[in-house]
């Protein structure tokens, strides 16, 4: 039996070594099998087709979207010796033979990742100066480029902006920011765009026919969603559950292996939320719990599912749902049966809920609140709601404070003391006679029972003899004097001895009302020694009246301004007694003093000083000439 088992193992071993992964076994070999990039390739078929190859390109975009791929095989067709009228490789030349068993000495391929000092990319220049032995060029890739060092970029500028003409360069990266400006504007710039779901689940239907593999649509779709426009990424999902389903890929399973919630939860809990089922909504979460799945990936899910159900509110937006085939009027259907306040109040407590998870210590009784939450917000809805004119009603605001309104009572006092007290000594108080008053009615109370008190005798007992009591009007007490006065008394007293003034009409400002008036206040200012100078600047400054409350003071000298800014408080205060008006301005201006400079002639040198000597006599210059005379100027 052991040299069966040891065939059987050397069998198992040979097929594991012949198995490639969907990645690099479907890798793109020419421009019409590149997916999703029809922009980029049209460009380059046409750019070879052409003969108009620039000697740096840039290729940057996502992870997984083909540009090393579409390096490789531009570096393949621009090499190959048979190419076809569309600008494709032909695959049968020996270019083609030895590029794709990857023999080729013509295509150089650099990761700056691992390689992105400067003594590598000074032994890639090296390798620039030598010409391809076989093919027109030589092909350089480096992939990953904004690893490189600066220092590594300043050693690679000279040689990518004036390469030998049969060296391409193809730079390759997933972050252009990265890249110095200087090294983006020496290269033509690619930009590669996330794969869209379409174009992912047609090719992976495409790899599953060649591969035998039965995969329903829904599942390559939900791959698709997964791997967020990656082709690799959505391939590597492919390889795992085909190998978990042995090569049965339906929905179920593809959800159980990606860990995916499936959206007849979301549908259920929405049902219970909106039939106000507490207990239904908890018992659905507690068996998402046991199936394994996380708290915020219940949040993040059910937030997505209802911005999927507030799209579907207008049927024209429905084209936005990234949802699996089949599932689209579902969705529009659920969303006529919700009204946007509950989604929108929703989307609100779940992004609250989400940004709060991580600092929630017991996760799951937050997750619990937040479904408690929802499961009672269209209660909320309908308390804010108005039948009438079936819209919200908007909560008041108020701006300020409100007073507190009360009625004050007046106080009863009875004067029925359980225990007699002895009454103070008896003072002769003789109070001036009042002010006639108007009569004013009566208001009657009934009286308790009266208290005998032998030292009330000489009171009499007319106060007690009868059931009613009239209790007269309170007057206003007055202090007595030498009595501290409060502050409310005060202010009283103030007021009523307060006496109304005349309200003076104002007087309209002219030149001769302001003139009089400055000259006036100029008189005031004479009785004060120290006030001279200023004085001084008000009868040298010229007024002009602007308006019918301002006017200006123009004079020559800054001297003259720092004065009379020193009286313009006292001046104003005297101007709105004098005319009667408080709103009377004025500005103070500074003319402009003629330029004084005189202009002084330059010296002159010595040149200019020979040509006045000339101008004036002639014969020097005739002595100069007889004499050949060289002048040292």
């Amino acid at each position: 039996m052991q040299p069966y088992a040891a065939v059987f193992l050397a069998a198992i071993a040979v097929q594991m070594d012949k198995f490639i992964v969907s990645a690099r076994k479907y890798r793109p070999q020419n421009f019409n099998t590149v997916v999703g990039q029809a922009h980029i390739t049209t460009t380059l078929k046409n750019a070879i087709r052409n003969q108009q190859l620039a000697h740096a390109f840039l290729f940057c975009g996502p992870r997984g979207v083909g540009k090393t791929t579409c390096a490789r095989i531009l570096a393949k067709t621009i090499n190959c010796e048979n190419q076809t009228k569309e600008g494709e490789a032909c695959n049968v030349c020996n270019s083609c033979v030895s590029f794709n068993e990857g023999t080729s000495m013509n295509i150089h391929e650099l990761d700056a990742a691992s390689n992105n000092s400067v003594d590598d990319i000074r032994s890639l220049v090296e390798q620039v100066r030598f010409a391809p032995q076989a093919g027109k060029y030589k092909v350089y890739i480096v992939d990953e480029v904004h690893m490189l060092s600066a220092s590594a970029f300043n050693a690679f500028l000279k040689t990518l902006e004036e390469p030998p003409p049969y060296a391409i360069f193809i730079l390759a990266t997933t972050e252009k920011h990265k890249i110095l400006p200087t090294i983006l504007s020496r290269c033509q710039i690619f930009d590669f765009k996330r794969i869209t779901n379409n174009d992912t689940v047609g090719h992976l239907q495409e790899i599953a026919d060649k591969e035998e593999i039965h995969a329903e649509k829904a599942a390559l779709q939900v791959i698709a969603q997964k791997s967020e426009g990656c082709m690799r990424d959505s391939l590597s999902i492919l390889d795992k559950i085909v190998s978990f389903t042995n090569g049965q890929v339906t929905y179920q399973n593809t959800l159980e292996h990606l860990n995916i919630l499936d959206h007849d939860y979301f549908f259920k809990l929405l049902e219970a939320q909106l039939n106000e089922d507490m207990a239904t909504a908890m018992l659905l979460f507690d068996e998402i719990n046991r199936k394994g799945f996380e708290g915020d990936l219940v949040l993040g899910g059910f937030a997505e599912f209802i911005r999927n159900l507030l799209v579907c509110k207008n049927e024209k937006a429905a084209a936005l749902l990234d949802v699996v085939e089949g599932l689209q009027s579902k969705y529009i259907e659920t969303a006529k049966a919700v009204h946007p306040a509950f989604m929108v109040g929703a989307l609100n407590i779940l992004n609250e809920a989400e940004i709060n998870y991580k600092m929630a210590r017991n996760k799951k009784l937050h997750v619990e609140l937040t479904l408690i939450k929802l499961t009672f917000l269209q209660q909320a809805i309908d308390l804010s709601f108005d039948n009438q004119t079936a819209s919200l009603v908007k909560k008041k605001r108020v701006s300020g404070p409100v007073a507190y309104k009360a009625t004050p009572l007046q106080s009863l006092q009875i004067l029925a003391p359980e225990t007699p007290a002895p009454l103070p000594a008896a003072k002769l108080h003789i109070e001036p006679p009042l002010p006639a008053q108007p009569p004013q009615p009566a208001v009657t109370r009934t009286a308790p029972e009266p208290v005998f008190n032998p030292s009330n005798e000489s009171l009499g007992n007319s106060a007690f003899s009868s059931t009613a009591v009239a209790v007269a009007p309170k007057q206003p007490k007055t202090a007595a004097p030498g009595a501290k006065r409060s502050l409310l008394q005060s202010l009283r007293e103030k007021q009523g001895n307060a006496k109304a003034e005349e309200v003076k009409e104002c007087i309209s400002l002219d030149d001769s009302c302001l003139k009089d008036a400055l000259k006036e206040y100029t008189e005031l200012l004479k009785g004060q020694p120290s006030k001279n100078p200023h004085v001084t600047a008000f009868n040298i400054a010229r007024q002009r009246v602007v308006d019918f409350q301002n006017f200006t003071l123009t004079v020559s000298t800054t001297i003259e301004k720092k004065f009379i800014e020193q009286e313009k408080m006292n001046l104003l205060e005297f101007l709105h007694r004098k005319f009667q008006n408080n709103s009377i301005r004025f500005t103070i201006e500074l003319e402009d003093a003629p330029s004084t400079a005189t202009q002084t002639a330059a010296p002159l040198n010595t040149r200019e000083k020979y040509q006045r000597l000339v101008e004036q006599y002639p014969l020097i210059k005739e002595l100069k000439d007889r004499l050949k005379l060289e002048l040292d100027y």
